[in-house]
Formats: C-alpha cells, sequence, structure tokens
C-alpha cells in the first residue's frame, strides 16, 4: 500500500483514482491495521464477503482493472504490483504495468493499452459452473466461520478449494483462518513449489507502446 500511495501521489492531480479492496473474511479486524499503518490518501475498502473476487472473477491478489470516466472496463483483471519485492517468486516485473498505467492517465481512451468492448469481452471470462460452486463452498464456509463454527467450514473450503483449484484468493483465505498445515495438510510456499515452473499468475499481456 505504501507504494500505490507514492504512485497515487504522483498520478492523483491528472484525473487519476485509486479503489483499493482487501479480500478479507477478517473485515475491519484483520484487514483496518495494514490501512491504517499505510495511511493511503486513496479510497481503501474492506470486503469482508469476497463480493469483489466473485464478481470480477479474481483468483488472485494484487489484481487491478481499468475503470474509465465513464465507468466502463477499459482492462481487464490483471495482476498488478507496484514493486519488485517479490519477483524471485512471481517473475512478474512491476515496471510495464506502472508505465502503461502512466500511458492511460497521460492519452486516455488514445492509449495503446486500453481495450475496445470487443477485446474487453474476449477477455473477461464467464464463470464456469465449477467456479460459480466453488463461490458457493465458500460463501458457505465464510458464513459458518463467522458464526463460530469454524471446524465444520473446514470441509467447504476444501470443497472450494477442489472445484477452482487455481484460486489462489480461496487458498490463501482458508489456510489464513485456521492451522493450515493441521487442517489442509499444506501451506502457501509449499503450494507455491508444487507449482514446478506453472506461473503463480496468469501472464499478462500488453501491447508494445507505438
Amino acid at each position: 500500500m505504501p507504494g500505490w500511495q507514492t504512485f497515487y501521489h504522483d498520478l492523483n492531480d491528472k484525473n487519476f483514482e485509486i479503489i483499493s479492496v482487501a479480500q478479507d473474511t477478517g473485515g475491519a479486524k484483520d484487514a483496518a491495521p495494514w490501512i491504517t499503518a499505510a495511511k493511503p490518501e486513496y479510497t481503501a475498502l474492506i470486503d469482508d464477503k469476497h463480493l469483489v473476487t466473485q464478481l470480477y472473477n479474481m483468483v488472485n491478489v494484487p489484481t487491478a482493472v481499468w475503470i474509465n470516466e465513464k465507468g466502463m472496463i477499459v482492462r481487464p483483471n490483471e495482476v498488478a504490483y507496484v514493486d519488485n519485492r517479490y519477483k524471485a517468486m512471481h517473475g512478474v516485473d512491476a515496471g510495464p504495468y506502472l508505465d502503461a498505467i502512466r500511458d492511460w492517465v497521460a492519452n486516455g481512451d488514445r492509449s495503446a493499452f486500453v481495450m475496445n468492448e470487443q477485446e474487453v469481452k474476449e477477455r473477461l471470462k464467464t464463470p464456469s459452473p465449477e467456479r460459480a460452486m466453488a463461490d458457493v463452498e465458500f460463501a458457505l464456509a465464510e458464513y459458518l466461520h463467522k458464526n463460530g463454527n469454524s471446524a465444520d467450514a473446514i470441509a467447504h473450503f476444501k470443497e472450494a478449494q477442489r472445484l477452482d483449484p487455481d484460486n489462489w484468493n480461496y487458498k490463501r483465505q482458508a489456510w489464513a483462518l485456521s492451522d493450515a498445515e493441521k487442517n489442509y495438510g499444506t501451506s502457501f510456499m509449499k503450494e507455491v513449489q508444487k507449482l514446478n515452473g506453472k506461473p503463480y499468475y496468469e501472464p499478462r499481456k500488453l501491447p508494445k507502446k507505438q
């Protein structure tokens, strides 16, 4: 968040806004201390029901969507790092994406990085039946956890992961709410290591600037 604050400070006088949304079942109890410490000048929200994850078909964080002044998506979900501190793990260079945002801010709809309506539709994925059921299972697990039935929630968290195995948002949230090694027989780093070279994020597809 401090990195995005610096980026925002450089561009916020150019009709550019950031809205961050923490995807955290624990809500303000877990997410607010991080937001408070970062002191963002941009809008920071907390989504304890993971609605953004579900409605935008997101599977990992940090993920960003570009929305223009008319409320239209002009670039769908993409990995959006603001620095390279974790590049050794995921192999994603933050620089080209930040340069693309700067170009969009400077050139608006004329930017080479803005997609037309047809391109956006081609990039947006309709959730599969498995993903839809994973959303239901995850929502049920969250409900059980929040109502003091954490042990019963584990089976539904596991089912959500089985139905949508590439959904890291659902994996990491489930593991954060209990002892991952004990209840799921794994951990975040173990799962990353199992990828054996498979990209942790779907590769970005940025056009070369004209």
